[in-house]
């Protein structure tokens, strides 16, 4: 009984012992705060967000979805503020965190509104309309995400006490520094402004800028992003896009074929007339090709062949769908030459030799 008393007294010692003259028991306690609110967390966060997750989750509208999920991080967070502040509070040193959690709940502020801007950017984008295109939208959505973030940072820099506007008039000479940095990032802001309202191009275009050529995949605040056809993906500053001449191969409504065809030298004048005027009745009534302009013309005498020279349009933009009219096309002007007796002419060359018989009598 001795014994068990005289460890008390030093467990009773230790704990008296004085840290920033505060007892360790203190600490201990302050540790159980802590302690006590993590779990809350926890208890929190399997309980009572999913018992409201599982009661959106049945209501016909997903607004509240969206809310609840903007909510649940900022909230779980709280605890954790909580707990701190609490365990500061019974070792008296919560009257110096007064700033630093009115700094947090000012953070917390403004996370949640960073969260409902991004978990509504569909609705956001939706009060555009047709006004203006998907990509200003999206343009819109990103500036505003900017825009809270930097209003965040400046609250809570106001909070502790920074005087931001005289932080930032006391850089003078630096700040004209950092702003002369700053230009090629400004254009590129201004070049993807002129991007979107010029209506250059939009997301899945097929376009070609200088010697990069690809899909459009993302139209961002200072780059856009294009896939190669070999599925590379290529970052273009906006800037140098707004200053190049740009390719929109998806805006057109039609591709073009051209082409020559030989025929062998063995075509008769009237077969070749003939071959013609089919052909060009074929085009004529092919539902895939444009009226006008059409051009089919016996063109020139080509060195081993009698050269047919087309040049025609197709209704179509699609690559595949293209390919597939042109097989087409090929395909009847084959049967057409060969159901007239004439056939397509090859590279050749005709040697002729003179009669030596008649050399000899010469001499």
């Amino acid at each position: 009984m001795q014994e068990w008393a005289q460890d008390l007294n030093k467990i009773t010692e230790v704990m008296n012992y004085t840290v920033l003259n505060t007892p360790l028991y203190k600490f201990a306690i302050a540790f159980g705060i802590l302690l006590f609110f993590l779990l809350a967390r926890k208890l929190f966060s399997l309980s009572i967000i999913k018992s409201i997750e599982l009661f959106v989750g049945k209501t016909q509208t997903d607004i509240d979805d969206k809310i609840l999920k903007a909510l649940a991080g900022p909230l779980n967070f709280v605890f954790v503020v909580l707990g701190i502040y609490f365990a500061a509070m019974s070792v008296h040193l919560h009257n110096h965190l007064l700033i630093f959690l009115k700094g947090i709940f000012t953070f917390l502020f403004f996370w949640i509104l960073f969260n409902l801007v991004r978990a509504f950017e569909t609705e956001i984008l939706s009060l555009f309309g047709k006004r203006v295109t998907y990509e200003i939208g999206l343009f819109f959505v990103k500036a505003l995400k900017v825009f809270v973030l930097a209003l965040g940072l400046v609250a809570v820099l106001q909070t502790f006490g920074i005087n931001v506007s005289a932080f930032i008039a006391s850089l003078g000479l630096g700040g004209l520094a950092f702003a002369l940095a700053a230009k090629d990032t400004a254009a590129n802001l201004f070049g993807g402004f002129a991007i979107l309202t010029d209506n250059i191009f939009k997301i899945g275009d097929w376009v070609k800028i200088g010697s990069v050529e690809g899909i459009v995949e993302d139209i961002g605040m200072r780059t856009t992003k294009i896939r190669a056809f070999d599925k590379r993906l290529i970052v273009v500053p906006n800037a140098t896009i707004a200053n190049s001449a740009v390719d929109n191969f998806s805006r057109r409504d039609r591709r073009r074929i051209t082409m020559r065809v030989g025929l062998t030298y063995s075509t008769s004048t009237q077969t070749m007339q003939k071959i013609l005027r089919e052909i060009r009745a074929m085009l004529q009534n092919h539902p895939k090709i444009h009226k006008e302009p059409l051009f089919v013309y016996f063109d020139e005498f080509g060195a081993s062949s009698l050269d047919l020279f087309f040049y025609l349009f197709t209704k179509t933009a699609v690559w595949e769908e293209y390919l597939r009219i042109r097989e087409d096309i090929n395909l009847k002007i084959i049967e057409i030459v060969h159901r007239n007796g004439s056939d397509f002419a090859f590279p050749s060359q005709s040697v002729y030799f003179e009669n030596e018989l008649a050399l000899i009598k010469e001499k």
